[in-house]
C-alpha cells in the first residue's frame, strides 16, 4: 500500500494538521519540523500532488515511458511498439526524457513522485541493484527495457550471447585480429558486449588485446553516436595494431566506421549490433534484437501488472540473430550459404 499523509504524521509525531501545512508551504511550521516531515515522506515515496490526486492517479489511462535518447533509432523502434501496443489497451503514451549529465536518481524519482502515470517503462535506465530496490516504496507498476532487476518484470535481449556469436562468426573464418568498437564502459550494454566479445577470443584460445578494444571521444548517449563509431574506427585504422576485421557495440557506431573506412580507403570485415531499420540500406551485417516486438512485450507485461499486482515477476530474454550482408566480405557469406 502507499503511503498516506496519516502515516507520515504517525511517524513525525506530529498532527495531520501540521503535515498538511508543510505541504502548503505554510510558513507556521519551524524548519527543522518541515526537513523532518519532508525526509520521512520521501522515505515512504510519498509526494503531495500524487497523494491529491489520489484515486484519479490510478484511471489516468497514461502510461510515462522513461527513455535517455529519444532521438536514437533504437528508441524509436521501440517507441513504435509501445505506442501500437498502447492502443489495444486504450492507454495512451507519455514520455519522460531523461537528460544527460544530471543526477540520474533524482530525475526517475521525479516522474514517480508527480504520479505521472499508472504505469512506468523504463527504456535503458541503469541503475544501481539497491537504487532499483528503493523504488519499490513508491508502489507502482514499472516494467524495464534493456535492464534486468530479479523484483521487477524486465524484457531485455542477450547482448553477451550477441557479441560473442559475431566475434566467433568473425574468428571462424579467419580473421585473427578483431578488434571492437566499444561505448561508455559504466553502460550495461556496453559492458555486456565486451564481455561475450572476449568471451569468443578466449574460447578460441586468443589473448585479448585490450588495445583493440577501443571507443570514441564522443560520449553523447553514452558514446552510442555515429561520430563516436567514426573516431573509434580511425583510431583502429591509425594504429600499429591495424584489425583484420571489427565488431561494433551498436549499428549507429557501425554507420561512422562505415564513414571512416571510406574516407580513408580501407576495408574490413564489420559486424555491429541491433538491427536498425538504416542498416539493410548500408548493407550492414549485425545482430539482430526484435526492437519492436521487446516494446510491445514489455506493454503486455506492465498491463498484467496493472491488473494484477501480486502476478509473479516475468523476466523475457531474446536471442539476437546474426544478419549477413555487405559489411562482411562476399567470400564470407559464400561460405556460409
Amino acid at each position: 500500500m502507499s503511503a498516506t499523509i496519516y502515516d507520515i504524521a504517525k511517524k513525525a509525531g506530529v498532527s495531520i494538521a501540521t503535515v498538511s501545512r508543510v505541504f502548503n508551504n505554510n510558513k507556521n511550521v519551524s524548519e527543522k519540523t518541515r526537513e523532518k516531515i519532508l525526509g520521512i515522506a520521501d522515505a515512504m515515496g510519498y509526494h503531495p500532488k500524487a497523494f491529491a490526486q489520489g484515486l484519479a492517479r490510478r484511471n489516468t489511462k497514461i502510461i510515462m515511458a522513461l527513455v535517455p535518447v529519444i532521438s536514437n533509432y533504437f528508441f524509436m523502434e521501440v517507441l513504435a511498439g509501445i505506442q501500437d501496443k498502447l492502443t489495444e489497451f486504450n492507454y495512451d503514451l507519455n514520455i519522460y526524457n531523461i537528460k544527460p549529465n544530471v543526477n540520474l536518481v533524482d530525475q526517475v524519482e521525479y516522474v514517480l513522485r508527480k504520479g505521472m502515470g499508472d504505469g512506468y517503462l523504463f527504456i535503458s535506465i541503469h541503475l544501481e541493484e539497491s537504487l532499483w530496490e528503493s523504488l519499490k516504496r513508491y508502489d507502482v507498476p514499472i516494467t524495464l527495457m534493456d535492464e534486468y532487476h530479479t523484483g521487477l518484470d524486465s524484457v531485455s535481449v542477450d547482448s553477451v550471447e550477441g557479441a560473442y556469436t559475431a566475434t566467433q562468426f568473425l574468428l571462424r573464418h579467419n580473421y585473427k585480429r578483431v578488434a571492437m568498437i566499444s561505448a561508455l564502459p559504466q553502460a550495461k550494454p556496453t559492458r555486456d558486449r565486451v564481455l561475450g566479445y572476449k568471451r569468443a577470443l578466449e574460447d578460441a584460445g586468443y589473448l585479448v588485446d585490450e588495445d583493440l578494444i577501443v571507443k570514441g571521444d564522443d560520449l553523447d548517449r553514452d558514446g552510442f553516436t555515429e561520430k563516436a563509431g567514426y573516431e573509434a574506427m580511425i583510431k583502429l585504422l591509425k594504429s600499429g595494431k591495424k584489425p583484420d576485421a571489427c565488431f561494433s557495440a551498436s549499428d549507429i557506431q557501425a554507420v561512422g566506421a562505415l564513414k571512416a573506412m571510406k574516407d580513408y580507403n580501407k576495408q574490413i570485415p564489420l559486424i555491429s549490433f541491433d538491427d536498425i531499420q538504416i542498416s539493410e540500406y548500408l548493407g550492414l551485417s549485425t545482430m539482430r534484437q526484435p526492437m519492436y516486438e521487446m516494446g510491445a512485450l514489455a506493454v503486455e507485461k506492465l498491463m498484467n501488472r496493472l491488473h494484477n499486482r501480486k502476478a509473479m515477476i516475468s523476466h523475457t530474454v531474446f536471442s539476437p540473430e546474426l544478419i549477413l550482408r555487405d559489411s562482411t566480405s562476399k567470400n564470407i557469406k559464400e561460405k556460409v550459404i
